[in-house]
């Protein structure tokens, strides 16, 4: 059997384009500049395009130049301005002094041409960066547009029908997606498997598959039986779409100007795809920034902001997120035999998933403190609650106190390591034994601890990531949140919970600033 011929075959590969005018060619004032060196100088500066040229006898000096993207550098080459010199001086200046402004010329013409390339990918850039939205008045189905691609393509070369195949997300197969003069129900045929199917595969590569006579030809496997046909790739900068076939009713070449046509076609293929394919993710996307942002708000109105009014007794505290959403609060409430429960929660995750352990912590709290007036217990309760209703994969640091407002006398319990110090006039003592997380057992036991709160003494509360936060290697921990209260209890407790967050940032700038964990403050003070 013969061997089929290929001498009618020609591939197209697709070169990057050649940018033929240097840019500095558009610096007007450079051959002022040129001239004006001269007439002050007595030297002759010119600018050389391309690479540097091997120097001849007369050459003193040279600076490279890089005019644009995809032009070889340029050179500055500085001579002397020969037999004839320039009008306004007697004496050429020193070789020295004429490469040192030389020098000075190419470097500022060099950062001027840095700036224009800076220029041009941002305005690029924001060319990208412009948001996809829905016209009102954009009537035409994809399916019309891609359509009427493909005649508007195959009518400008000549061809009578068109078809666009996309892969499919295996990179297995190619379906017919879209055609023009070709029979409607090819639109239902099953999908042609990528292997064997040789002209795709090429054209995949990134060449342009042009069969002038495909009767000779059957080893690459056309679509559709047509005398001849282009295969040309679909595809964006950064991921293969799939391929275009143009068809004729007759044997025939393909001109490079058509091939380039096509790929042109191909082109706006990829464009209105990937345009519907940002169109779609950017409607989900902004559908998504709003849940968040009202999920967002809804967390923030869960946090109390106004102090119970309570003889003798101020409340404040504070919250900074590292994303929209987290898993740090804190919460005060006023039970029916006038004690006031407060708590400060940690959920040990990030974004989405710590914001929804923390509400389910602070449902579970608030509705178990509301019977139990022993901290220790609620604790172990409020640990059954989210040990049983997730997969185990939720864990939490809880804080949680009940204040009997009349005698000052505070009984603790505490999951995790939070931070709790007790600042006086005079000094500050730490509480609080380190427990075992919530959701690491449904056994677990916590231990309370309790302290008396005297008149001016203030009680603050405060998560890990607070005592954690660290610059230049070195941790605040508890010490640096409590002394810079010290002998301050005469300021409010929004007064105190100020001058902790200015700590915070101060030990932080120049450092790691801690933001990237959640952060909350807990104050309550006995005046």
């Amino acid at each position: 059997m013969a061997k089929p011929s290929t001498k009618n075959l020609k591939l197209y590969t697709e070169r990057p384009p050649q940018v033929v005018r240097p840019q500095i060619d558009a610096v007007g004032s450079l051959p002022a500049v040129l001239r004006a060196f001269r007439r002050t100088t007595g030297w002759s500066l010119r600018y050389i395009a391309g690479e540097e040229p091997k120097p001849p006898n007369d050459l003193t000096w040279s600076a490279p130049v890089s005019p644009g993207v995809g032009v070889p550098p340029g050179h500055l080459s500085l001579e002397p301005a020969g037999s004839t010199p320039a009008p306004s001086i007697s004496k050429p200046v020193d070789g020295d002094v004429a490469r040192a402004l030389a020098a000075a010329t190419a470097d500022m013409l060099g950062e001027l041409l840095e700036t224009r390339l800076a220029l041009w990918q941002r305005e690029a850039e924001l060319a990208a960066g412009v948001p996809l939205v829905p016209h009102a008045d954009e009537q035409a189905h994809l399916a019309e547009r891609l359509q009427a691609v493909l005649r508007g393509g195959a009518e400008a070369v000549g061809c009578q029908a068109a078809a666009l195949y996309m892969l499919d997300e295996a990179t297995s197969e190619l379906k017919l997606r879209s055609c023009w003069g070709l029979p409607f129900d090819r639109l239902t045929a099953p999908a042609r498997p990528l292997k064997g199917s040789v002209a795709d595969l090429e054209a995949l590569l990134g060449h342009a598959v042009v069969l002038e006579d495909t009767d000779m030809m059957r080893h690459w496997r056309m679509p559709e039986e047509f005398p001849s046909a282009v295969c040309i790739p679909v595809s964006t900068p950064t991921t293969l779409l799939g391929t275009l076939w143009v068809y004729g009713e007759r044997k025939r070449d393909f001109s490079t100007r058509e091939t380039n046509v096509l790929e042109i076609v191909a082109g706006r293929l990829a464009a209105d795809l990937e345009r519907e394919i940002l169109m779609r993710e950017g409607i989900d996307a902004a559908q998504w920034k709003r849940q968040i942002a009202a999920a967002e708000r809804m967390q923030r109105n869960q946090l109390p902001t106004i102090s119970p009014l309570l003889d003798g007794w101020e409340l404040s505290g504070w919250t900074a997120r590292a994303e929209a959403l987290g898993g740090d609060f804190y919460d005060w409430f006023c039970l029916s035999d006038g004690l006031l429960a407060v708590a400060v929660g940690d959920a040990m995750d990030r974004g989405l998933p710590a914001a929804m352990t923390a509400g389910t912590l602070r449902a579970a709290l608030r509705a178990h403190g509301q019977y139990l007036r022993e901290t220790a217990e609620t604790l172990k309760q409020v640990n059954l609650t989210l040990w049983t209703g997730s997969a185990g994969d939720q864990r939490a640091a809880l804080f949680h106190a009940l204040v009997d407002t009349a005698t000052g006398r505070v009984s603790c319990a505490s999951a995790g390591s939070p931070g709790v110090v007790v600042v006086r006039g005079n000094g500050w003592q730490s509480l609080g034994p380190t427990c075992p997380l919530l959701g690491e057992s449904p056994e677990t036991d916590f231990e309370p601890f309790e302290y008396t709160l005297q008149p001016g003494e203030a009680l603050v509360i405060f998560t890990d990531a607070v005592r954690a936060a660290a610059a230049e290697g070195r941790s605040l921990g508890d010490s640096g949140v409590a002394e810079p209260l010290v002998g301050r209890l005469n300021l409010s407790a929004d007064q105190l919970i100020s001058v902790a967050r200015e700590t915070l940032a101060a030990h932080a700038t120049g450092g790691d600033r801690g933001d990237r964990d959640d952060r909350t403050i807990l104050v309550v003070k006995r005046q």
